[in-house]
């Protein structure tokens, strides 16, 4: 009898860890890992007319800038003399005060010279504009330098960005203006308030130009989400105060995972504002922000800060509380660009590209 209770405990045991497995386990998350594909050096000038894989990344590292394709080739390198405004599809070099401004395509080919130009060139969603000097008004130019439009400002200009169509400012008097393709306001200067002082800080737009985000006002601050509701009226549906005194300067913002999210830099952190929740969390930064992954993609995004004695750190976060990645380096400048599964590295002389993968 007692070897039949000792053999029927066994199988009881044996039965409840099968029954244990098969119900409680979980599946095991992958992880994310970072591959290398191709690391070049920047030491050189280089102007190549060749034949060019995949799409261009424009970079700007140290006292360099120019062009790489997806194989890692530089297409353009060269040391920064002047300023030095840049885009995927277009760059120029000028001093402070130009006399004459020539506008390169990215290939590179000169496309556009400017004569005693009134202002300085800025290159949004594969347009080119020219802020005023004194920074209160703007244009846009044409492939061949002609003026399709002008739209003057009652303050200087803060912050700009523009996609589908249109542009979206923000200025120094605490203004947002929303422009259409052809110069014209979407509707009246708004001003978000609620600040002693009235500024805004950062302006951005969806891809669709339905949706705004916007970051305003010195004590205090606050970051705003605005959406269409037809016939050219957007409305705030999200708010927030954010702790601290807040910046002084321009902050780092931008629209990811195909408009879902917006990241937003702010005092005690990383702002994550989740578009379909309409819902918000602050990351903690192990030091200051440097640069931002502007696309997202795979449900996670990139971004790199600075500490002490020029140690830098690469983060990889999945939304809402999943850190991924955490890769401490060391070196001056840095460059982040993502393109698709691969995410594009820069620091010191040096540009390299690495795979996201999963085991």
């Amino acid at each position: 009898m007692a070897n039949k209770k000792k053999i029927y405990g066994i199988i009881l045991a044996f039965i409840t860890f099968i029954a244990y497995i098969l119900l409680a386990a979980q599946p095991i998350p992958q992880e994310t890992v970072l591959t290398v594909k191709w690391i070049k050096s920047l030491k050189g000038d280089y102007n190549e007319t060749g034949p060019v894989t995949g799409q261009l990344i424009p970079f700007t590292l140290g006292n360099r800038f120019g062009y790489a394709d997806m194989a890692g080739n530089p297409i353009l390198n060269k040391e920064r003399e002047e300023i030095v405004s840049l885009s995927a599809g277009y760059w120029a070099e000028y001093p402070p005060t130009p006399r004459e401004l020539v506008i390169h395509n990215s290939r590179p080919a000169a496309t556009i010279t400017i004569n005693n130009p009134q202002g300085y060139p800025l290159f949004l969603d594969d347009r080119i504009f020219l802020i005023g000097m004194d920074q209160c008004s703007l244009e846009e130019l044409d492939d061949e330098g002609r003026v399709l439009w002008r739209y003057s400002f009652e303050a200087p200009l803060t912050c700009i960005d523009a996609a589908g169509t249109y542009v979206l400012t923000g200025t120094l008097d605490g203004m947002i203006d929303l422009l259409d393709n052809n110069g014209k306001p979407l509707f009246p200067s708004y001003a978000p308030g609620a600040s002693r002082i009235p500024v805004i800080l950062g302006c951005r737009i969806s891809s669709d130009g339905s949706k705004l985000a916007v970051v305003s006002g010195i004590d205090k601050q606050r970051f705003l989400f605005l959406e269409w509701y037809g016939n050219n009226d957007y409305r705030v549906t999200f708010h927030e105060f954010l702790r601290g005194e807040g910046f002084r300067r321009e902050v780092q913002m931008a629209f990811i995972e195909n408009d879902t999210r917006v990241i937003f830099e702010q005092e005690t952190g990383l702002g994550v504002y989740d578009v379909r929740s309409r819902t918000s969390i602050t990351l903690p930064l192990s030091g200051r922000l440097e640069v931002l992954d502007e696309k997202g993609g795979d449900g996670l995004f990139f971004y790199i800060t600075s500490g002490k004695n020029g140690e830098k750190r690469l983060t990889a976060f999945k939304p809402p509380s999943l850190e991924l990645i955490n890769i401490p380096f060391k070196t001056e400048s840095v460059f982040l660009c993502r393109q698709g599964k691969e995410l594009i590295l820069g620091g010191g002389m040096t540009l390299a590209s690495f795979a996201l993968d999963k085991l």
